[in-house]
């Protein structure tokens, strides 16, 4: 399976502006720019776009990992914060909340760490990652 993604940017770094679009087309010309890059600009920004990308796959590969324990979640929550600094995604924090009926705490844990180290997204960064999953319900 291949996906596609394109960036179209005209100008300068600092000045210039651009566009994002996704095969899918959830993102259709989507605006970024150093403003909402850098500052609070209006407009996307590929950290922030990594950071869903993050969220979304880890919760995905959770409620895998969850149903081979034989649990079904009711509900993930998941917010990946996303750390740029130096020129580099340096770390990516995961807070997890879920609510998998019947499910212990221990076994909670166990398979949000296998979801974290096995979704394709963690495989594919190069940054620290770090997580707090929170069972509840």
């Amino acid at each position: 399976m291949i996906r596609t993604a394109t960036a179209h940017w005209e100008g300068s770094g600092k000045e210039g502006k651009g566009h994002l679009s996704t095969q899918s087309t959830v993102l259709n010309q989507t605006q970024y720019s150093f403003g909402s890059r850098f500052e609070e600009g209006i407009g996307t920004n590929p950290e922030e776009l990594v950071g869903a990308a993050h969220a979304g796959c880890f919760s995905m590969k959770l409620t895998f990992v969850i149903g081979e324990a034989g649990f079904t979640a009711s509900a993930i929550d998941t917010k990946a914060s996303v750390t740029f600094e130096g020129g580099a995604v340096t770390k990516i924090h995961l807070e997890v909340k879920a609510d998998v009926p019947e499910m212990s705490a221990e076994q909670f844990a166990e398979a949000a760490k296998n979801a974290k180290e096995n979704c394709p997204i963690s495989k594919l960064l190069n940054a620290e990652i770090t997580m707090d999953a929170q069972l509840v319900g």
